[in-house]
């Protein structure tokens, strides 16, 4: 029979758009590429850097949400999807404390001055970040931790992951407006100060969920 739950699709679209901010935050390659691009190039091929990083993005959303759907009867079962929130809780921890840790100016690449189309900037920064296929774990974390992943439910998934895309959008705008609005003082310890206020981000909401499901562990015993 199938499954129904009952959706609440403004909450829906919330957890969607958190999640395509979470996946796009990290100063990786892609972010620092978007950051010099608007530096030396200007906001709009730095925004199309962004664009090019959501579309694959969403790609591999995709891919992690059509592989959750294969498991959906073990998703849905209410014990089983706690436990699966634990352990999202646990990973976006772990991916906090990493991204806090990390120096993302070590492996920087330096972007030319040559600016190109904003196509060419779009494509090129797609590349980069379809480069990295390990973001589709991070994926599964947060659609875990989120109960994401609605079985029956066909509208719902393309709303949601429509807003993964939107968020994503937000950020990579945000980050560019504000690149641009202090492009004199912006430096390499710009790059390192956002990428520990991202992981300090994600430190704290996850040890947060992880309170609030550990109290429901003792209530489910």
């Amino acid at each position: 029979m199938p499954i129904h739950i009952p959706i609440n699709i403004l909450d829906f679209i919330f957890k969607g758009m958190l999640i395509g901010v979470i996946a796009s935050a990290p100063m990786g390659p892609v972010g620092i590429l978007c950051v010099q691009r608007t530096l030396n190039k200007g906001r709009w091929f730095g925004f199309a850097t962004g664009i090019g990083a959501a579309v694959s993005d969403i790609i591999y959303a995709a891919f992690a949400g059509f592989g959750m759907s294969f498991v959906m009867d073990f998703i849905t079962n209410d014990q089983n999807r706690f436990y699966l929130q634990i352990g999202g809780s646990i990973l976006l921890l772990c991916f906090g404390w990493y991204t806090y840790h990390t120096d993302p100016t070590q492996k920087m690449h330096q972007s030319g001055k040559q600016q190109g189309t904003l196509w060419y900037n779009t494509w090129t920064a797609f590349l980069v970040t379809f480069s990295n296929p390990l973001i589709i774990f991070l994926f599964l974390a947060m659609y875990a931790q989120f109960a994401f992943v609605l079985p029956n439910h066909p509208f719902e998934m393309i709303v949601g992951f429509a807003s993964i895309v939107a968020g994503a959008l937000l950020w990579w705008w945000g980050l560019t407006w504000l690149v641009d609005q202090i492009r004199t003082k912006f430096d390499t310890n710009g790059i390192k100060i956002i990428n520990k206020v991202i992981g300090v981000a994600v430190i704290v909401g996850s040890i947060i969920m992880l309170l609030g499901l550990t109290t429901n562990l003792v209530r489910f015993f």
